[in-house]
């Protein structure tokens, strides 16, 4: 019996081994097709959105390539996409993209050879506003004049500074007040003077600052937006120094997004903005700056607004044209130290007029 049973099985391999040999060709076929439509699925369209870890490479032509680069060289990229290596010519990629892993941010970064930007864009995941005003607030800052005083946010590590125009108008002489975590978790004040005016926009109230570099200092800068998809009902949340009061958290929700004042847009919010909150950020519920924190309505509460994202991204990418110049006398007024005395007391006496 065991032989039978033995010689049976042999039977039927040879049987299946034929079959399998006249239906190569067609296995060979969908072989090729399987091959073709791995190939295909890399070049998605824009429309679709990426689900898998890596970097993503937009080419001029709009198709999306994702995979690992692996070097660059001679004027090409090369991309290991995961059944090929594929070779990209730099001039042919309009922008790169890094795509971590399903919770993390996504952070854009400038291509080499191109202008780099003073800012960076960000798709950060969702998180409480407590744990957003901690790890962002070290990107906002307290702006001091011999005028007055407003807030502002560092967008990049070299310290540059976004504000209202209107919290530096007229003002040459500008101190930030920069509030960074210690050691120990809290946070430590930090005065640095001779700030200097970089770019200025009356008509959309911005103003570009730079802050001198701190050997023992690391600035921690904020990302902008990418979307600009805030609709009405969305949570924000504001850091700022309303009246001098340093680093208050207010919360609110998105009333409209497309608030016409004087022929501009803004984003009308419920979150508290004071005196001493202009230029602060206005962030979104994943950290993101959505907006340039500028105004409220007078006698009235929950009636905020913001400078969108948009608008200050325009003013950022042609802040060359906004360009501040000292030289000019329209653009801000110069204050003089007083005269010393030479004596130290009190002043001296007028003398007695006789009749």
């Amino acid at each position: 019996m065991s032989v039978i049973f033995h010689q049976t099985n042999q039977a039927e391999d040879m049987k299946n081994m034929r079959t399998l040999i006249a239906n190569r060709p067609q296995i060979l076929r969908l072989r090729r097709a399987f091959w073709v439509m791995s190939l295909a699925v890399v070049f998605v369209s824009s429309s679709l959105p990426l689900v898998s870890a890596g970097e993503v490479i937009e080419l001029r032509t709009g198709q999306k390539l994702e995979g690992d680069v692996l070097k660059e060289q001679d004027g090409a990229l090369y991309l290991d996409i995961g059944v090929d290596i594929v070779k990209i010519p730099l001039n042919q990629i309009r922008r790169r993209e890094v795509i971590k892993a399903e919770g993390a941010a996504s952070v854009n970064t400038p291509l080499p050879g191109q202008t780099k930007k003073l800012y960076q864009t960000a798709e950060l995941p969702r998180a409480s506003i407590k744990d957003l005003s901690q790890k962002y607030g070290e990107g906002v800052v307290l702006v001091q004049t011999p005028g007055g005083l407003g807030s502002g946010f560092i967008i990049n590590d070299r310290g540059f500074c976004v504000t209202n125009c209107h919290v530096i108008e007229k003002e040459t002489r500008i101190a930030v007040t920069i509030f960074h975590q210690a050691a120990g978790g809290e946070f430590a004040r930090r005065r640095i003077d001779n700030v200097r005016i970089v770019a200025l926009n009356p008509f959309f109230d911005l103003a570009l600052l730079e802050i001198p570099k701190q050997d023992d200092l690391k600035f921690k800068p904020v990302y902008l937006t990418e979307a600009d998809d805030e609709r009405e009902g969305d949570e924000v949340f504001a850091i700022g120094n309303p009246l001098g009061l340093e680093r208050s958290v207010s919360q609110g929700i998105v009333s409209t997004r497309n608030r016409n004042v004087k022929g501009l847009v803004y984003i009308q919010t419920t979150a508290d903005i004071n005196p001493g909150n202009s230029g602060g950020p206005l962030f979104n519920s994943r950290g993101e700056v959505v907006g340039v924190t500028n105004m409220k309505l007078l006698f009235a509460e929950g009636l905020g607004f913001a400078i969108p994202a948009a608008y200050l991204k325009l003013f950022l990418d042609h802040h060359e044209a906004y360009a501040y110049d000292a030289n000019n006398p329209n653009t801000g007024y110069r204050f003089l130290d007083p005269p010393r005395r030479r004596v130290a007391g009190p002043p001296p006496e007028k003398a007695a007029e006789t009749p």
